[in-house]
């Protein structure tokens, strides 16, 4: 499938459940919710939170909800995509357009927008890690760095790690310590250059 400029468009070109997606977003674009096209697929928002997606794969088609773990899944039909990996979102899907109980995907919906009302997010745990000597060094000598390092993204901040720590010989290093200084006072990331 070729990539959509559009929520209409990924809906209007699916090879696969194109008719079946118009569906699920009818009963969505009935809400609150700001239509918007993330990573290729339908994205539904609130405040700019992503709160439901519609998507269809080979076999299943269905809405993913972004802070499903927190619906009450009344009828039991919320699956997690990657048990034990998969914190927050939860999937409902459907295998054909009979399967679809409009009723039930409002009250999931609706719920799922109440919940977003009330604040209730998974936070991305923000993994610790381990930095070269180097560039621990450089952090503990200025907080001017180390507080403009810390406003970075982890990955982001991996990007800085592995630039030092991917350098063989310490003159090699030192040189790219000098060269992120001003980058990082700047915030700019390593490949803000690539991200235009």
């Amino acid at each position: 499938m070729e990539k959509a400029k559009s929520a209409e468009d990924y809906i209007k070109n699916h090879p696969l459940w194109s008719n079946e997606l118009i569906i699920l977003r009818e009963l969505v674009l009935k809400t609150e919710l700001k239509e918007t096209l993330k990573w290729g697929m339908p994205v539904y928002t609130l405040d700019n939170k992503n709160v439901v997606g519609i998507t269809g794969f080979k076999k299943f088609f269905g809405l993913w909800f972004y802070q499903g773990c927190f619906l009450s899944d009344p009828y039991k039909l919320l699956r997690n995509a990657q048990e034990g990996k998969t914190k927050a979102m939860r999937h409902l899907n459907f295998t054909n357009k009979k399967e679809i109980k409009k009723s039930i995907v409002n009250a999931y919906v609706k719920e799922a927008i109440a919940n977003q009302k009330a604040g209730k997010v998974v936070k991305a745990e923000r993994k610790k890690i381990l930095l070269p000597p180097e560039l621990k060094e450089l952090l503990d000598g200025s907080k001017e760095v180390a507080t403009a390092f810390a406003k970075f993204t982890t990955s982001n901040q991996n990007d800085f790690k592995n630039y030092i720590a991917g350098a063989k010989q310490q003159a090699t290093k030192q040189r790219r310590i000098e060269k992120i200084i001003p980058m990082i006072l700047r915030g700019e990331g390593m490949n803000d250059k690539y991200r235009k």
